[in-house]
């Protein structure tokens, strides 16, 4: 039984107000003791000319506001507010069956059943390394791809790739002079790097010498856009080679994608787009350029052509836009890129609804913050100043395994080597993950190794220990052959740790549907990050295997069970993954 869903149904009849709207002011008290769900009246001051707390009470006489609860659930009002508490051995009984037939896709649902959703994220830009900085996108859009995925959405996951525009005339000026073949084949992106960044430093040797660099630049990406079989061949290399790299770490992530389409794939249809916008009379010069106004949005004009009649990101984006509309008819086109972009997208939505396209409405920009140390440094690899993100993947694990080994000696030893190497990369990668998703996708982040791999904070090794734990006891409880998975036994699960667990665990559903609706998945992270205290506070509290009672124990081994499920479920959301011992 939903009993937030009943609860929003009956205020529905009550008030008249939409049910969907009911969901949404449904509040969750901040004590236990005051109830499981309230509903502010405040809303309905309004049209019935009457104080909240005259309208409560009025409420409280209807018979329609507790139909179907059948004895489960108590009412009353309290100020403003009508408090909704649930018997606690019936909430305990529901929670738990849910979740041991949902078991770690507990949270799952179908509402995005038949709709395609677009989630654009990653994007490194091809022939440059894949630093610390691109984390962040692909960390959030994989998270946000798995939890509309569980919701029932048809996720298309697009990686769109940063594999044109004049940095390539660039690269391919700098590999013609200064290109060293060998070390092409051993390393090829750190060899790309280096001649693009000497490409920088040999400009700033004089002007003249940056001109003659700038205006080969230039004549090469001209000869590229213009299909020359040379440029080609050295463009679709240097991408070719820029993506096994990338592979790699994806794979080592655990993140695939459904589409490669870069920027080079939308070029061809950037011709049409223009002669889309010039048919509607809305693309005017500006200085050479070509430009769409939106003055009457309150943005500056959106360019589309250069003045030197070459595309930009702007026009390769409005036909991705169309290109995706038309051959996967989306519910939803997000693109996970960071916030200092988003003017950019404000523009390109803006010329598509000025052009006529409704869908442009549904087109979402999801940005985040930055990324920083504690030195602040910046990453440029123009300037050659970046930290690779495999290194830093290793020097986590890394670290992590030194405190994995520690704490096994100090239980004499019991894990191998093989073992904590096994570990320590599900851990060191999960407390990555994590720290991009634990607040607000708009905060900037600072890394901190002390707090990233702290396993009694906020942190993913945290709740990868809490559910090796919840193992550990279940591991006890099969080899002594005392569980019993009798739902009845829920009913036991009434004392305030075990009932603040199972609160948590009811809200975990909620938590989901959050995060997808505010593309937000620290809503998740939150919530498992509360369903681990309130575990670990229980457990602390309370005797589990050598209960007072068989029921007691049977119960509690049941709740430990729902818990481990839950942790599982939301940490694989979030993209990260556990490990049975640690």
């Amino acid at each position: 039984m939903d009993y937030k869903d009943l609860i929003a149904s009956n205020l529905h009849e009550c008030t008249g107000l939409d049910k969907e709207q009911i969901l949404g002011l449904i509040e969750i008290p901040p004590k236990l003791e005051m109830g499981d769900y309230a509903f502010p009246c405040f809303v309905l001051a309004k049209t019935l000319h009457k104080a909240p707390p005259m309208i409560a009470n009025e409420l409280m006489a209807s018979e329609e506001l507790v139909k179907g609860f059948d004895g489960a659930v108590t009412v009353d009002a309290a100020g403003p507010y009508i408090n909704f508490k649930i018997d606690r051995g019936v909430l305990a009984r529901n929670v738990l069956t849910e979740i041991y037939e949902a078991e770690d896709h507990y949270g799952d649902r179908n509402i995005g059943e038949g709709k395609n959703v677009i989630i654009e994220f990653s994007s490194p830009n091809i022939a440059k390394p894949f630093h610390v900085g691109h984390a962040f996108t692909t960390i959030l859009g994989n998270s946000l791809s798995n939890i509309y995925s569980r919701l029932g959405y048809n996720v298309i996951r697009f990686n769109h790739l940063g594999d044109y525009g004049t940095q390539f005339g660039k690269l391919i000026t700098a590999y013609r002079l200064w290109g060293d073949e060998a070390a092409m084949q051993e390393n090829p992106i750190d060899e790309l790097t280096r001649i693009y960044v000497k490409f920088h430093d040999e400009c700033k040797v004089s002007p003249e010498k940056e001109k003659e660099l700038e205006d080969t630049a230039r004549d090469n990406f001209r000869k590229l856009e213009e299909g020359e079989a040379e440029e080609v061949a050295l463009w679709q290399r240097f991408r070719d080679l820029s993506l096994q790299v990338f592979e790699k770490t994806y794979n080592r992530m655990g993140i695939k994608f459904d589409n490669y389409n870069g920027e080079s794939f939308y070029s061809p249809m950037i011709p049409s787009v223009v002669k889309m916008l010039e048919d509607k009379g809305l693309l005017e010069e500006s200085e050479g350029a070509k430009v769409v106004k939106l003055d009457d949005e309150g943005l500056p004009p959106c360019l589309v052509v250069k003045s030197d009649g070459t595309t930009i990101y702007a026009s390769r984006d409005l036909a991705a836009v169309l290109y995706r509309h038309e051959e996967y008819n989306f519910y939803k086109n997000i693109y996970v890129v960071g916030l200092p972009q988003q003017l950019h997208f404000r523009q390109v939505f803006a010329v598509l609804k000025k052009a006529g396209y409704d869908f442009a409405d549904d087109c979402v920009h999801v940005g985040f913050g930055l990324l920083k140390f504690k030195d602040n440094r910046a990453f440029s690899t123009r300037a050659g100043n970046i930290i690779k993100l495999d290194e830093f993947l290793d020097k986590t694990t890394e670290k992590t395994a030194e405190i994995i080994r520690k704490n096994s000696e100090l239980r004499g030893g019991d894990m191998t080597d093989e073992q904590i190497a096994e570990v320590s990369e599900v851990v060191g990668l999960g407390a990555v993950t994590y720290t991009y998703l634990k607040s607000g996708r708009e905060k900037d982040i600072y890394f901190d190794w002390d707090d990233m791999l702290d396993f009694e904070g906020d942190t993913a090794p945290y709740l990868i220990y809490t559910y090796a734990r919840i193992k550990s006891i279940l591991r006890k409880a099969h080899d002594a052959d005392i569980i019993n998975d009798d739902f009845n036994l829920a009913s036991e699960l009434t004392a305030e740790d075990e009932y603040a667990v199972i609160r948590s665990l009811a809200d975990f559903k909620d938590a989901v549907v959050k995060a997808a609706e505010s593309y937000e998945p620290f809503m998740i992270s939150r919530q498992i990050s509360l369903i681990a205290r309130n575990f670990n506070r229980f457990y602390n509290n309370s005797r589990i295997i050598n209960a007072d009672t068989q029921e007691s124990r049977e119960a509690r081994l049941m709740l430990c069970k729902a818990v481990s499920y839950c942790l599982k479920s939301g940490l694989d959301m979030l993209g990260i993954g556990v490990v049975e011992k640690m």
